[in-house]
C-alpha cells in the first residue's frame, strides 16, 4: 500500500501542547477549509507502539454532523480533555463546526470538582456539552472521601450530553449519573474512527459495526454474515474511519479495509451486537490471561468485578507467574470504608461463578485510584507494575 502524503498544513498532534489549546482554532480552521488529510493524531494506545493516525476533513465533518445528530444540537462544548488526543481534539472540531467557542479547563491542571464547576460557571450558550472520562465523572458524583460537590453536581446537570469514552464505566457510576438526572452517554471508538462513534451501544448514523468470527480476522465481515456465536473481532465502518497512519503503510494495510464502498477499520477488540444491534465490548483480542493451560478473558473478569456496588475501578491483567506461566492479576479501587478481604472474598466467588476457578485473580492490588494515561485510559504498564 503506498505511503499516505500528509500535507504541509495539515495539524500535526505529536505530544502535549503548549499555552492555550484555543490557539490551534486557526490552524485547524485552515486545514479543515480544504479536502484530504486534516490532523495527524499521535497515539501509541495501551500497545506502547506509536501511531501517527491521519483524519481527514470528510472523516472529521462526518463525526462532528452525526454526533450534532445524536445528541440533538450544536452548542457550546467544554475541553476538559488533552486537545492533543482525538477526544480534546473533538471538542475543537466540532467547536468550529458549531460556530462557538469552548470553555477550557487547564490540561495542565488535576480534575477537580471545584475547578469543573468553575469553568461551567463561565459557559455562555445554554446548550452545551462535554466529553469526559471514568475518572472525571467519579470525582464528582462519587468523591473518595467527603461529600459530593454540589455546584459540581449541577454544572453536571447543565450538559445537554456528558459523552464518556477512554474506558469502561462501572455500572455504579452510570446509576449514579442516573439517579442525579445527568445524561451521559457511553463512547466507543479510537483515534482512528474521529473517536467515539458508538453511543450508548449504538452507532451513530452513517457507522456500521461488524463483528468478525473467531480466525477469521483479515477481511470485513459481509453484510448478511451470519453472527458469530460469541464475541468476535470489531470491525467499524463508514466515513468516519481515517485514512490510515503516516508514515506506516504496513501497519495502514493491516487495519485498514475498502470494501463494498465502505471504508472499514479492524480494532484490536473482541464484542458482540446484540439482535437489535447494541454492541458490547468484551475488552481486547489480546487480552487473554493463559494460566496454567485455561485461557480467562481479562475483560470479561474485570466487567464481572466492576458490577459489585463496593467497586469504584477495576482492572484485570495477566502477571508472569513461575507456577502458571501467567497469573490473572486484579488492580480494585474500593468504595471508602470497605472491607477489602471481605470484599475480595465476595469478587472470588463471583468470578467462580461466573467464570470458573482457573478465572478468579491470584493476585490483588487495592491503590486509591488506578494510575491512567493522559486519554484517560487505564495505565496498562503501571498496574503490571502493582500485581508485580
Amino acid at each position: 500500500m503506498a505511503e499516505l502524503h500528509v500535507p504541509d498544513d495539515a495539524v500535526v498532534l505529536d505530544g502535549p501542547l503548549a499555552g492555550d489549546p484555543l490557539d490551534l482554532l486557526p490552524r485547524l480552521t485552515r486545514a479543515l477549509g480544504r479536502e484530504g488529510p486534516a490532523v495527524v493524531v499521535r497515539t501509541s494506545g495501551s500497545t506502547g507502539r506509536a501511531k501517527r493516525t491521519v483524519l481527514t476533513t470528510d472523516a472529521l465533518a462526518a463525526s462532528s454532523l452525526a454526533t450534532a445528530v445524536r445528541t440533538g444540537g450544536v452548542g457550546q462544548w467544554l475541553l476538559a480533555l488533552p486537545a492533543h488526543h482525538v477526544a480534546g481534539l473533538q471538542v475543537l472540531v466540532r467547536s468550529l463546526y458549531a460556530g462557538t467557542t469552548p470553555e477550557v479547563l487547564d490540561p495542565a491542571a488535576r480534575f477537580t470538582p471545584g475547578a469543573f464547576a468553575a469553568a461551567v460557571q463561565e459557559m455562555k450558550d445554554p446548550v452545551r456539552f462535554a466529553s469526559l472520562v471514568p475518572t472525571q465523572l467519579q470525582r464528582i458524583l462519587q468523591p473518595a472521601s467527603g461529600p459530593r460537590d454540589g455546584d459540581a453536581v449541577a454544572a453536571l446537570k447543565s450538559f445537554q450530553a456528558v459523552l464518556l469514552g477512554g474506558s469502561a464505566a462501572p455500572p455504579a457510576l452510570l446509576r449514579a449519573a442516573r439517579e442525579a438526572d445527568v445524561n451521559v452517554v457511553t463512547t466507543y471508538g479510537m483515534s482512528e474512527t474521529c473517536g467515539g462513534c458508538v453511543y450508548d451501544g449504538v452507532p451513530l448514523d452513517g457507522v456500521a459495526v461488524r463483528i468478525g468470527a473467531p480466525g477469521a480476522d483479515d477481511d470485513a465481515p459481509a453484510p448478511g454474515a451470519p453472527r458469530p456465536a460469541g464475541p468476535g473481532r470489531i470491525w467499524l465502518g463508514g466515513a468516519v474511519v481515517a485514512a490510515g497512519y503516516a508514515g506506516d503503510p504496513e501497519q495502514t494495510a493491516r487495519h485498514f479495509r475498502d470494501a463494498g464502498g465502505t471504508r472499514w477499520y479492524r480494532t484490536d477488540d473482541l464484542g458482540e451486537l446484540s439482535p437489535e444491534g447494541v454492541l458490547s465490548v468484551h475488552g481486547r483480542v489480546d487480552d487473554v490471561v493463559n494460566t496454567g493451560g485455561v485461557k480467562v478473558s481479562a475483560g470479561l473478569v474485570t466487567a464481572a468485578l466492576l458490577r459489585h456496588p463496593a467497586v469504584r475501578q477495576a482492572l484485570v491483567l495477566g502477571v508472569p507467574d513461575p507456577e502458571w506461566g501467567q497469573a490473572v492479576g486484579a488492580a480494585v479501587v474500593a468504595v471508602p470504608g470497605a472491607d477489602r478481604e471481605a470484599l475480595r472474598a465476595e469478587l472470588a466467588e463471583t468470578v467462580r461463578g461466573e467464570h470458573g476457578a482457573a478465572a478468579v485473580p491470584r493476585r490483588w492490588a487495592w491503590p486509591d485510584e488506578l494510575p491512567l494515561l493522559p486519554t484517560g485510559k487505564p495505565d496498562r504498564a503501571a498496574v503490571a507494575a502493582l500485581l508485580g
